[in-house]
C-alpha cells in the first residue's frame, strides 16, 4: 500500500454555495456523464456527486479513463516529491497497472482526477477504508471512507490548495454517503506537510498505525 503526499492549509465549508452557471462543470474532455459503473456500487456514485466550490476554485472529482488520463497521471508519478511517497515512478506500465487495481476490482476504490476550474491538477482515491486492508490496522467502522491524493503540479503545493480541496472533498464524501460516519486518511508520519494539510482540512490525528510499508499517521475527519 502506498504511501500518499498533499498540499497544506486553508479552506473552508462552501457546500451549500449555489453556482452562477458558468461555473457549474468542467469543459469537454474532463467533462462526466451521470451513471453507474457496471457492477456493484460501494461508494455512492461518485461519478455523479458534481462540481463544488472552493476558496481556491470549484473541483470536479472525475473518475480516471486510462486512455485520456495515464499519460498525465504517469508524468505526476515520476516527479520526485510524488515517488517519495507514492513510489510509482517509472513508465506507463507501471501507473497503468496501478489503475488497473482499482478500475478492474469490485468498486470499493475509484480513482479520480481533480479537476479545478476545468483543468485537471491532482490524482484522487476514494476508497472504502472499512473494505481495505487498511481496517485491520485500525479500529474501523462500517462505511469509513477514506482519501489518498497527490497534487500534481509543484506550484500548487505550499500555497494551502491540498487542504483547501481536502476539506471541500471530505465534505463532498459526507454530503454524499450518508451511512459514512467519517472519512479517513493515512500519510506517512514522515510527510509533514500531508499531516499539516489535512489538519488545517479539519482532521484530527488519531494516533499511529504500523503499515506493512510505512508508519502511519491516523487522520480523522468525523460528520
Amino acid at each position: 500500500m502506498p504511501a500518499y503526499d498533499t498540499g497544506t492549509d486553508g479552506g473552508e465549508d462552501t457546500a451549500d454555495l449555489d453556482l452562477p452557471p458558468d461555473l457549474t462543470g468542467a469543459p469537454a474532455p474532463y467533462e462526466v456523464e451521470n451513471g453507474h459503473r457496471d457492477g456493484p456500487d460501494l461508494l455512492d456514485r461518485v461519478a455523479d456527486w458534481g462540481p463544488v466550490p472552493t476558496p481556491v476554485g470549484v473541483l470536479h472529482l472525475v473518475p480516471v479513463r486510462p486512455e485520456r488520463d495515464l499519460s498525465l497521471i504517469t508524468t505526476w508519478m515520476n516527479d520526485p516529491v510524488v515517488d517519495a511517497f507514492w513510489l510509482l515512478a517509472g513508465p506507463a506500465e507501471r501507473t497503468a497497472a496501478h489503475l488497473a487495481g482499482q478500475l478492474d476490482g469490485d468498486g470499493r476504490s475509484v480513482p479520480c482526477l481533480g479537476v479545478l476550474d476545468g483543468l485537471p491538477m491532482s490524482y484522487w482515491e476514494i476508497y472504502r477504508a472499512d473494505l481495505d486492508p487498511i481496517a485491520r490496522y485500525y479500529p474501523s467502522r462500517l462505511h469509513d471512507t477514506g482519501l489518498h491524493v497527490l497534487i500534481g503540479s509543484a506550484e500548487d503545493r505550499g500555497r494551502g490548495v491540498g487542504a483547501a480541496l481536502l476539506r471541500a472533498t471530505a465534505d463532498l464524501v459526507l454530503r454524499n454517503r450518508p451511512r459514512c460516519s467519517r472519512v479517513v486518511a493515512e500519510p506517512d508520519v514522515r510527510n509533514a506537510a500531508s499531516i499539516a494539510a489535512f489538519r488545517a482540512a479539519g482532521f484530527r490525528t488519531a494516533g499511529e498505525a504500523e503499515l506493512p510499508d510505512k508508519r502511519a499517521a491516523l487522520m480523522i475527519k468525523d460528520r
